[in-house]
């Protein structure tokens, strides 16, 4: 049984009050794929153009990710976007897309993808990520969702549409507000989940995250670090590291949840500290247990109930 993940593969140009980089990688499946490896084998979904470099997919080979899904466009440029991001690091400035084989990507599940039981729906035009749950066969354990404000912008009606089909959404603080028309992120929770997904995971960057299932409330700190170098990707690696502990225990409990999401932001944590996915090419076992180890420390207290 196997964890799918549908996303772009991308080139990104980033400017961040720490420094700039030129044409990286990037692209929400490029981040989980990179991410959920550790824990897990990938099977991709996406496309890219003919531009996209051959060792950038032979890097991701050699981490037990599945390529068979990702289409290439020979003849084609490969999604680009640019950004730049302000002092806070929690708010950007789009400079530039480029959607170029995103366009019109219309994504193949392959034969050997049907036995799918985690399915992970990178942020894309919602009819996509939709179009892959329609193509497979049986239903998967567990269908996680991320997307963002842009679509909540243009395709509301598609978007809710897809969010009707699946288990967990994902989605930041403001989004969360923004789909609900709900100020309080309880009450957001309550209306979204009405909407189909049973878990609901808000984002809050480096303030955390907070889990949502029926009543229960989970809240996850995010690691304070002394420096954040790139943002971009850490919702995709938070993403990666949730699906990446859930695809390897194959438990959908509430409570492993929890540790799922601990797990997303410990290797969030890492994402951040260098530009796109460098960061995440150097890590292994040890540095992931040893940030894990710190998130234990932050949050463990004895208390004597008065």
């Amino acid at each position: 049984m196997s964890l799918v993940v549908v996303g772009s593969m991308a080139f990104d140009a980033i400017e961040t009050p720490f420094g700039k980089s030129d044409k990286i990688i990037g692209g929400a499946g490029t981040y989980i794929a990179w991410c959920a490896s550790n824990f897990t084998s990938v099977k991709q979904i996406s496309v890219v153009g003919g531009d996209f470099p051959q060792e950038e997919l032979d890097a991701l080979t050699s981490r037990k990710v599945n390529l068979e899904g990702v289409q290439i466009k020979k003849d084609e440029k490969t999604f680009f976007w640019s950004g730049r991001y302000h002092m806070d690091m929690n708010s950007r400035d789009t400079l530039d897309t480029q959607l170029n084989v995103l366009e019109n990507f219309q994504p193949v599940v392959p034969e050997s993808y049907q036995d799918c039981e985690f399915l992970m729906l990178g942020n894309l035009v919602p009819a996509v990520q939709r179009s892959v749950i329609e193509q497979l066969k049986t239903r998967p354990k567990l269908i996680v969702m991320d997307t963002m404000n842009f679509w909540m912008e243009i395709a509301m009606d598609d978007l809710k549409q897809t969010i009707s089909m699946v288990d967990v959404l994902l989605v930041n603080d403001s989004e969360a507000r923004q789909l609900s028309g709900e100020y309080s992120l309880v009450k957001a929770a309550a209306a979204i989940m009405k909407m189909g997904p049973k878990y609901l995971i808000i984002k809050k960057g480096e303030h955390g995250a907070l889990l949502f299932h029926q009543n229960k409330v989970f809240f996850a700190p995010a690691l304070p670090l002394e420096e954040v170098f790139d943002p971009t990707g850490a919702g995709d690696t938070f993403a990666g590291g949730f699906i990446g502990h859930i695809a390897r225990t194959k438990d959908i409990s509430f409570e492993n949840m929890k540790t799922a999401i601990i797990i997303g932001s410990a290797m969030a944590s890492y994402c951040v500290e260098k530009f796109g996915t460098e960061r995440l090419r150097e890590i292994g076992k040890a540095d992931i247990d040893e940030r894990l180890s710190q998130f234990v420390q932050l949050v463990n207290f004895d208390i004597d109930l008065v």
